[in-house]
């Protein structure tokens, strides 16, 4: 065997070991989506990346109707955002699948003028931050939000220790508005369909 022979064969090798590997990663999410998507059949939940206007979600003891939802599409990213109502206390459940399956529980905060939003730490709360991310986002609303029915979205992102977030947003051309975030687990979020359905 010569030394071409020996590379090509070598080469082969290591591409079959690489495309074992992503075979099983593959089907590990496949069968993961799929456990994931059997927790909500049967109409009694539903999956959290579906919640509608109008469906009911529970966290932890606090029962919550959802008042609006925003989708929302930055490149190849997508989230939303569900605004949620409880006898008058508002707050906010952002949804995300990418990269990761992620939910956050966002409570509005009185913002502080000191603070600039997209500097590289931010002290608030007690709590020190650092950026994550920032971005511009193009919107649909739906249901009740106060915001036109499309637009864009401009935020910075902040994360600190042990999973609280902070972020800045500014919906078109409104001024910056800021919210505390702490990560769920999603076990602690129940969503119940509108009507049943």
């Amino acid at each position: 065997m010569d030394g071409t022979t020996a590379y090509l064969a070598a080469g082969c090798l290591v591409g079959l070991v690489v495309a074992g590997f992503a075979l099983r990663w593959w089907r590990g999410r496949s069968a993961a989506a799929r456990r994931q998507q059997r927790r909500y059949d049967g109409g009694q939940r539903r999956d959290p990346r579906r919640i509608e206007v109008g469906d009911i979600v529970e966290i932890g003891d606090a029962t919550y109707s959802v008042q609006g939802s925003i989708r929302l599409v930055e490149g190849e990213w997508r989230w939303a955002e569900h605004l949620l109502d409880e006898h008058g206390d508002r707050c906010r459940l952002s949804v995300a699948e990418s990269p990761a399956f992620e939910l956050v529980l966002w409570e509005s905060v009185p913002r502080d003028p000191t603070v600039t939003p997209g500097a590289p730490v931010v002290e608030s709360g007690g709590r020190r931050y650092s950026w994550h991310e920032s971005g511009q986002a193009r919107y649909t609303a739906s249901g009740v939000t106060e915001l036109t029915p499309s637009g864009t979205m401009r935020y910075h992102d902040y994360r600190a220790p042990g999973g609280a977030r902070l972020t800045f947003e500014a919906y078109g051309e409104a001024g910056w508005e800021m919210a505390r975030g702490e990560r769920l687990d999603s076990d602690s979020v129940t969503v119940h369909p509108q009507h049943g359905s």
